[in-house]
This record gives C-alpha cells, structure tokens and sequence, in this order.
C-alpha cells in the first residue's frame, strides 16, 4: 500500500467514514492541532535530558491525544476516560508537591527542555480552543475538554520540574509600573 493517495491535492481529505472535507475545516484544524501537540509531546519524550520515568507518561498522554486526535477525525468514541483524567492530576500533583511555591506569574524558558513544555503548554491551549469551536458540531464530549484543560496544567507544572530539577531559576513576570 503506498503512503500517497493523491486523494487529497486539491484541498479535500477523508474523515472516518469516508465524508470529504476542505483540509481547512475547523475540525481538521482541531484534529491538525492535536497532532502538532502530539508531535511536540514525541520530541519531549526523546530529549536525552528527559527523565525516564517521564518519557513514560509522555508516553501515556501521547496515545490519550491519539484517541481524541481520533475522535475529532470521526471514531465514535472519545477514547478518555475519568482514569485519564485522575492520572493526570496525580502526576500534577506528585510533581507540584516537589516544588516551591508559586507566588507570581513566571516567564516561559528556562533550560531548552522546559521551554519546550511551555511551548507544547501554548499549543496544547490552542487545541482546546479549536475543539471548542467545533464541539457545537461534532457534539465533543465533555471530558476531552476537561482532558486537555489538565493536560495544559500538567505541562506547566512539568515545565517548572524540569527547571527546578536542572537547578535553573524561574523568572518572574514583572508587572509594569
């Protein structure tokens, strides 16, 4: 079977089922958002600075974007469940206890590693809002949104662990004067 189906030169391609669209629906712009956050997720995982315990749930989370990557593609069910939602405030919360306090609102950066949290953070933050914008049509089921609500907050706080385990100092929002 050959990779190219040249199907899709003219702008349209195939949701499950086989429904052509216009490559620049909101729903393939979703589902095209997940994916980049999954492909940025797989370069966090592969980063020779990453913690092996923490390519494991990059790991986790990775297959849990494929499945609402998934659903917003047209398989009929959404994939998460309230498991996936509780695991991921657990590792938040495991992470969060490892860190001080936070007071202040902090800059992105930081080592690389952590500057690439936050920017899968940003991008993750943008997929949920494409899937808001076609949950009226598709009819998204509550719980990817809760999903990747946590999933924007667990990437912050891990963006903070890696700096904080690297020993690099956070750097403060100054607020204008």
């Amino acid at each position: 079977m050959k990779i190219y189906t040249k199907t899709g030169d003219a702008g349209q391609t195939s949701i499950c089922g086989g429904t052509r669209i216009s490559k620049d629906a909101p729903r393939i712009e979703a589902y095209g958002t997940v994916d980049e956050l999954n492909s940025i997720l797989g370069t966090l995982s592969t980063a020779s600075d990453t913690p092996n315990e923490s390519r494991a749930l990059l790991l986790r989370i990775q297959n849990q974007l494929f499945n609402i990557g998934s659903f917003l593609a047209g398989i009929p069910e959404p994939g998460i469940k309230d498991e996936d939602i509780t695991a991921v405030e657990a590792d938040i919360d495991r992470m969060d206890a490892l860190l001080p306090p936070l007071r202040n609102f902090i800059l992105p950066g930081g080592c690389v590693l952590a500057a690439q949290a936050h920017v899968a953070r940003a991008v993750c933050r943008r997929a949920e809002r494409r899937i808001i914008s076609v949950t009226p049509a598709i009819n998204t089921p509550a719980i990817i949104l809760t999903y990747m609500n946590r999933l924007s907050d667990w990437l912050y706080v891990f963006a903070r662990l890696i700096n904080y385990n690297a020993g690099i100092s956070e750097h403060f929002w100054q607020k204008p004067i």
